[in-house]
């Protein structure tokens, strides 16, 4: 399978799967969090995928895999939340939850095809480490803009980074199912 839609399609409706999963089991509980705190959170798990690189041995016993997993859904989530903005409870039905998923993952799909008909598919000569650390990049531009209001003079907004890091964890994801 070398076709990149399809390969970003079958990884998608991987994330999605384990997304309904945690939907089914903890509710849209992360409907709480301010769009600042989901950055946090995506944080923790780039860092995380960054020390098993550096290390290589997980101590907890799951891989970077789970991580650029929760990296797309937190992502999502991250452009959910900008859109409806964070709540005091969860708020949001599942099957609207999942409408939501589904817009913000094809809308991502949207800007990567554009991308990577640009780039010429240059992220398949990239490492995977790479991907980790154009994520913290991505992260910590995140937080500055955060840190600004998104009061930028050129920059793009925290959509456009939510989406970018979605984008190279499905990279990452891509190279560790299918290989180089």
């Amino acid at each position: 399978m070398k076709d990149t839609k399809q390969q970003f399609e079958h990884v998608i409706a991987i994330c999605r799967d384990l997304f309904v999963k945690k939907l089914h089991d903890y509710g849209a509980a992360w409907r709480i969090m301010r769009p600042s705190s989901v950055t946090d959170q995506l944080l923790i798990k780039a860092n995380r995928i960054r020390s098993l690189e550096v290390k290589g041995v997980s101590l907890v016993g799951e891989g970077i895999r789970p991580e650029f997993m929760a990296i797309v859904n937190y992502g999502i989530i991250g452009l959910i939340q900008l859109e409806l903005g964070y709540a005091e409870k969860e708020d949001l039905a599942e099957a609207d939850a999942l409408a939501l998923y589904d817009k913000y993952a094809k809308q991502t799909l949207e800007l990567m095809l554009k991308k990577n008909h640009d780039y010429d598919e240059a992220w398949r000569s990239m490492r995977i480490t790479s991907y980790t650390d154009l994520i913290l990049m991505k992260i910590y531009r995140t937080k500055q803009i955060e840190a600004l209001s998104g009061n930028t003079l050129v920059s793009e907004g925290v959509d456009a980074n939510y989406m970018d890091m979605i984008n190279y964890s499905v990279f990452a994801l891509i190279k560790l199912e299918f290989g180089e």
